[in-house]
């Protein structure tokens, strides 16, 4: 049996991706085969004549098997604006990011799949990553960005994924302000009020030592499953 987490966040530029590279070191750490897949990403540049997105490379760079960029990234946009907008004319198929997902768990026993923006957030005109998280079928792991605001927020993003039918399997912590004032009061408020394991908190860094980040992390537990005994 295969693993896989639907990484979203309380919003955009709150540490998703980094958080995201953190669970891979951490995953990998314990010994796990990871892959992980950004399936819709704007913002990217032109890289040999194709477009490539730094947050999907960063992800590769941190993931333990090798995969083609398509399969990471199915699909790169170049306009750094809501995915929604920046696909112009182009349809995101959600079929073509469940192949390229279930390539990937043929290669790793964990896959990560990390969203863009927030739990409504638009990958498309027709897709958001609601509706993405639902087709793969996968448990949800909530980033959230300690900030000002984040406690309504979190506590919004919760309920939404439980009405939209699926668990949430945990929720990681990012200092993104330094020095925020009443930062671990924040965190102890949601420790107390959401209904899902504090995964960890990742301390404000300028540094991308992922495997340092990752030892502040633990992982997500599943029922009945030895993934050690898989491959």
């Amino acid at each position: 049996m295969k693993i896989g987490y639907f990484v979203t966040g309380t919003d955009t530029d709150i540490g998703k991706t980094w958080a995201t590279a953190a669970l891979l070191r951490r995953f990998r750490r314990e010994g796990y085969s990871v892959a992980a897949m950004k399936p819709v990403a704007a913002g990217c540049e032109r890289c040999g004549g194709k477009l490539q997105n730094q947050d999907a490379l960063l992800l590769m760079q941190n993931a333990s098997v090798d995969a083609e960029y398509e399969l990471v990234n199915p699909y790169a946009f170049e306009q750094p604006v809501s995915p929604h907008v920046a696909c112009g004319e182009q349809v995101v198929e959600p079929a073509k990011i469940l192949v390229a997902f279930q390539e990937l768990q043929q290669r790793a026993q964990i896959v990560l799949v990390e969203g863009a923006g927030g739990w409504y957030s638009p990958m498309s005109r027709t897709l958001d990553n609601a509706g993405l998280a639902r087709i793969l079928g996968l448990p949800v792991l909530v980033v959230v960005g300690i900030r000002l605001g984040c406690l309504n927020h979190a506590r919004l993003t919760l309920q939404a994924i439980a009405e939209s039918g699926l668990r949430c399997a945990g929720w990681i912590g990012v200092q993104i302000v330094e020095n925020m004032p009443y930062f671990a009061e924040n965190v102890a408020y949601l420790q107390a009020a959401l209904s899902v394991p504090l995964l960890g908190v990742l301390p404000y860094s300028k540094a991308r030592d992922f495997e340092f980040l990752s030892s502040e992390l633990r992982l997500p537990t599943w029922q009945n499953i030895d993934l050690h005994q898989e491959n």
